[in-house]
């Protein structure tokens, strides 16, 4: 055994080589060149936006209609395992992990600044009124409901599928054996495909690093008045990559599933709270009636892009590019899903990857979403105001205008940290696991060097570029993964009917 294989224990070395040194020399230019890739990344953004953003929309929209398909036929009844197995997990910390992983920090930096977004500045319509309101939350809806889960649900039910019943190994490129077989998946064409969910990982999750920073520093400025800007964000970073680095390192069962549990527990907390202690009548009037409009029009929002420009640029900077993040999420978070589903049904996979997390979405959109444009459409409180100022602000700007404001601040800031730390350590142990053959228990070398590079890739976009750099890596590294996800549905089709011949 070598002395790189003693160290990082059974690893794929053209794909960690390739990877990693590709990811350090971007680290490298980004942090010398900071101007010049900035300039790079927006022309890149706006290359794939304005040239291939409608392949987003029919893309996601066929992923949400193809999952939806599958749990309701017969192939439903299909176990992600061995026939009578049962699930590793419970079914609560099942969603709590999974939930936690797929898009907890974002749900809390875009929870309050999304909708006072849309309400200022709508996809068209007369801004700052009761339409331009309804609007703000239907949208908001639609950007973190069924669509988003779909993604995650495909990549998840693929991978569960031919690793815990086919016994191949965890990878992506394993996913594929029904089309390109077992030679394919050894060969290059299987290599490139892991490599390209290296890529949408780490930038992916880089995205919400930053966010999370730039939300946790804004908080701790709320409470305790310490800088914002750059360098705190930068400085934030690096020590939840080393809390996180940690917790990946401990492994799923004393790590991940603790803090997961722990910050459901206190979301729930944070949401009963301003429910009852804000405009209850509301918040419920406004989550039903927005609901309803989201069920109703979900298909034209699905394919919407502005052909006619009536608000030129808000299709590509805020579905295409949420859609584009999902997209580069799924590696990592259909990977994580995966790993923890083994024993469950199909139909029980969809519905609690796809529907379930959806519902608590919309949940803590209603309440926290609803709470703040009360405030501005019904108190004229100026909350859209301070969030035109500092997205990150938002949630905490909300809270200036409810009892216990210092208590919320805090409580949010933590809840934060842990999404933080959740979804990062998710990826690292993921990251781990692509690069080292598909091993469900990588070696701790391995998890700490790509969580190294993950806090490294998010400090140099931070510094390129901050959030428009972070959403431009988002639409780039997600671009070539769609399309290994239409080849995936693919497989899945060809390897279901295989089941029933």
């Amino acid at each position: 055994m070598s002395e790189k294989e003693s160290l990082f224990g059974k690893i794929d070395r053209p794909i960690f080589s390739i990877s990693a040194a590709i990811m350090v020399l971007f680290v490298i230019f980004t942090l010398l060149m900071p101007k010049e890739a900035g300039d790079m990344f927006n022309a890149v953004q706006k290359f794939i936006t304005n040239n291939f953003g409608w392949s987003y929309l029919i893309g996601v929209t066929f992923f949400l209609f193809f999952a939806l398909f599958i749990a309701l036929s017969k192939y439903g009844n299909i176990t992600l395992g061995k026939d009578g197995e049962k699930p590793e997990y419970s079914t609560w910390s099942w969603f709590a992990m999974l939930f936690a992983a797929g898009m907890g920090i974002g749900l809390l930096f875009w929870g309050v600044a999304e909708p006072m977004t849309h309400y200022t500045k709508p996809p068209f319509g007369q801004p700052s009124t009761i339409e331009s309101a309804q609007t703000a939350m239907r949208y908001t809806f639609f950007h973190w409901g069924f669509h988003p889960w779909s993604v995650f649900g495909i990549v998840g039910l693929s991978m569960a599928y031919f690793q815990f019943r086919k016994g191949l190994p965890a990878l992506v490129s394993s996913s594929l054996y029904p089309i390109i077989g077992e030679k394919g998946i050894k060969g290059w064409i299987g290599k490139l495909v892991d490599i390209l969910a290296v890529f949408a990982t780490i930038f992916g999750v880089a995205t919400s690093l930053g966010l999370g920073a730039t939300q946790i520093a804004t908080g701790l400025n709320y409470a305790y008045g310490l800088p914002t800007g750059i360098m705190p964000s930068v400085v934030i970073i690096v020590v939840i990559t080393a809390l996180f680095i940690i917790s990946a390192v401990t492994g799923i069962e004393r790590g991940i599933k603790f803090l997961s549990n722990a910050n459901m527990l206190l979301l729930f907390i944070i949401l009963a709270f301003m429910l009852i202690i804000g405009p209850t009548r509301f918040v419920l009037n406004g989550f039903t009636e927005t609901f309803g409009s989201y069920v109703q029009n979900i298909i034209q929002m699905s394919f919407w892009a502005d052909t006619f420009e009536t608000n030129p640029g808000w299709v590509g900077g805020w579905t295409i590019f949420y859609w584009a993040w999902w997209v580069a999420w799924g590696p990592f978070v259909g990977a994580f899903i995966a790993r923890i589903s083994k024993g469950r049904t199909v139909r029980e996979f969809i519905l609690g990857v796809v529907i379930a997390p959806a519902l608590m979405s919309f949940m803590w959109l209603g309440v926290i979403g609803n709470s703040a444009l009360y405030i501005d459409v019904v108190q004229h409180g100026g909350i859209a105001t301070q969030v035109t100022k500092d997205m990150s602000t938002a949630i905490f700007a909300m809270f200036q205008h409810y009892p216990l404001t210092g208590v919320l601040t805090v409580l949010t800031t933590i809840i934060i940290a842990i999404f933080f730390i959740t979804s990062a350590d998710s990826a690292t142990f993921v990251l781990a696991m692509f690069t080292s053959g598909g091993e469900l228990n990588p070696n701790a070398g391995l998890k700490i060097t790509w969580g190294l590079i993950e806090g490294a890739v998010a400090i140099a976009l931070m510094i390129a570029g901050g959030l428009s750099a972070l959403q431009t890596a988002s639409i780039t590294a997600a671009f070539p993964f769609m399309f290994v996800m239409f080849a995936m549905t693919v497989s899945i089709i060809k390897a279901f009917r295989g089941e029933f011949t």
